[in-house]
């Protein structure tokens, strides 16, 4: 199958390939690294794109609690739709890390609208 309309762009993070160029991520990939960004990055990071970027950050020193996790699960969902063109979310769950008690782990489970492929991506958070 050709997924070309997928896109492809700059390797998240930044990294060079054994030649030496930009490496690239494509298709799902693509995709999978572009939600890591947004969630990554904070609103405000980006100087030429302030509004860029996940609200999670303003609640990392927040009690690790079912509020927070709510909270969180709200975030992500708003900015994966405002951030991510090429998905329907389809659930964000946020709960606790059973080996970590400060972490949060970040279920997101979203489709690829030109494919209708079904995929899920795990985020650590950290509130204190």
């Amino acid at each position: 199958m050709d997924n070309h309309f997928l896109g492809i762009g700059w390797h998240f993070p930044l990294a060079l390939d054994d030649d030496g160029q930009v490496k690239m991520a494509s298709h799902e990939e693509s995709i999978r690294q572009s939600i890591r960004m947004i969630l990554s990055t904070s609103p405000g990071e980006r100087t030429m794109h302030p509004d860029f970027g996940c609200d999670i950050h303003d609640l990392v020193f927040d009690v690790n609690s079912a509020a927070t996790a709510g909270a969180v699960a709200s975030a992500v969902e708003d900015a994966l739709i405002e951030w991510e063109p090429r998905i329907d979310v389809l659930a964000v769950n946020a709960f606790p890390d059973p080996e970590r008690p400060n972490y949060l782990l970040i279920e997101v489970s979203y489709q690829v609208r030109s494919t209708n492929s079904r995929f899920n991506l795990v985020y650590p958070f950290y509130p204190e």
